[in-house]
């Protein structure tokens, strides 16, 4: 769950049309920075050697309490970077998210590129081409799909639920739960975008790029999860 925005701050929509492109520009630039940084974080990672050691560390049983503690760090992020006035904490806070993602990917892109090479740029395309096709929804309808917020948390806890079960009895989700949570990713970048373009103040451009950041690495993380079931 997202948290909530001041609401002491003039929403972007009511600006003039200069500044609304403006913000838009910052968001979208920093999303694409955020992308770029998530990207050469995984080369690093995996160029020195040290996804393999976090592969090792992911395999014991250790791996829920870590997921619970990158939970709770990316909610930290969130926060931060909506709720501090301080640009140098609201960057600190993107860049602690963006490297979060990245080392919760290592498992899912070490066995991608392993029993499937290739998959993982072939889900990147398939990711980016979601997200521009769902933000030019949300930008040229101009529909304010804030009727999202309930559905995207109910969804959210029945699928963090499901993982849970999964681990804990030893099942595996299958086809047709990856195919649901790429639709919950779409439905979440529908509603951030509105959210971005209709309600964020003016000054949280960086909020506002954790937060599509956020829904893109969702939706990547589905998508090559069921292109690598498919192999």
């Amino acid at each position: 769950m997202q948290p909530q925005l001041r609401t002491t701050y003039r929403p972007t929509v009511e600006a003039s049309r200069e500044a609304r492109a403006e913000f838009l520009l910052k968001t979208y630039a920093h999303v694409f920075a955020a992308l770029s940084a998530f990207a050469l974080i995984e080369v690093a990672l995996f160029k020195t050697g040290a996804a393999e050691s976090l592969l090792e560390a992911f395999s014991g049983g250790s791996w829920l309490v870590v997921m619970v503690l990158f939970m709770l760090t990316g909610w930290l992020c969130t926060f931060t970077a909506h709720r501090v006035e301080s640009k140098a904490l609201q960057y600190l806070a993107l860049g602690a998210y963006v490297a979060i993602e990245a080392v919760i990917f290592v498992p899912l892109l070490f066995m991608a590129d392993d029993h499937a090479p290739g998959t993982i740029s072939s889900a990147a395309y398939v990711t980016l081409a979601g997200f521009a096709g769902l933000t030019g929804v949300a930008y040229f309808t101009r529909m304010d799909f804030s009727f999202l917020r309930g559905v995207l948390i109910w969804a959210g806890v029945c699928a963090l639920i499901a993982v849970l079960a999964g681990w804990i009895f030893g099942f595996e989700l299958g086809t047709w739960f990856s195919v649901a949570m790429v639709a919950l990713a779409g439905a979440s970048i529908l509603y951030n975008t509105s959210n971005v373009m209709l309600h964020y103040p003016e000054d949280r451009y960086v909020g506002a790029a954790l937060q599509l950041f956020g829904s893109v690495a969702l939706m990547f993380w589905y998508v090559l999860r069921l292109m690598n079931s498919r192999r």
